[in-house]
């Protein structure tokens, strides 16, 4: 009786987390300045915010990202958007500290990384971190 209460406990502590792990996955985060980076590389706009993703051959949620952000894009026309494959320039990936993919980034015109989610952003996340960049 002790071990299947054990057992039961462990499976719930197991959910808990997992839960907390899904919740996570997609949440648009702001970056402070002291994570400036070089992005002379990435193809960034100068005129206007630009989201940046990663993505690879190999990578099935890549596609709901690009599906997200071709909508943004669509909704707002002065937002760029810059598609990365990880496996092409790792290099990259490397400078930015990406570890997963799928992962987003938003840049601002002055280059400077705002925002960054890990997994598939929502639409109106994605539009809300987006919008005061172009005022």
């Amino acid at each position: 009786m002790v071990v299947v209460a054990i057992l039961i406990g462990a499976l719930g502590v197991a959910y808990v987390i997992s839960r907390l792990l899904t919740l996570r996955a997609g949440l648009m985060r702001a970056q402070s300045e002291e994570d400036a980076v070089d992005t002379s590389d990435l193809g960034l706009s100068t005129t206007g915010p630009t989201i940046v993703h990663f993505t690879a051959t190999w990578c099935g949620p890549c596609a709901a990202v690009r599906r997200v952000v071709d909508q943004v894009c669509a909704d707002l026309p002065a937002v760029a958007h810059v598609e990365i494959d990880m496996d092409a320039n790792l290099a990259a990936a490397r400078r930015l500290s990406v570890l997963s993919l799928p992962t987003t980034f938003v840049f601002d015109a002055d280059g400077r990384r705002r925002y960054r989610a890990t997994g598939v952003p929502r639409v109106a996340d994605l539009r809300s971190a987006v919008e005061p960049l172009l005022a």
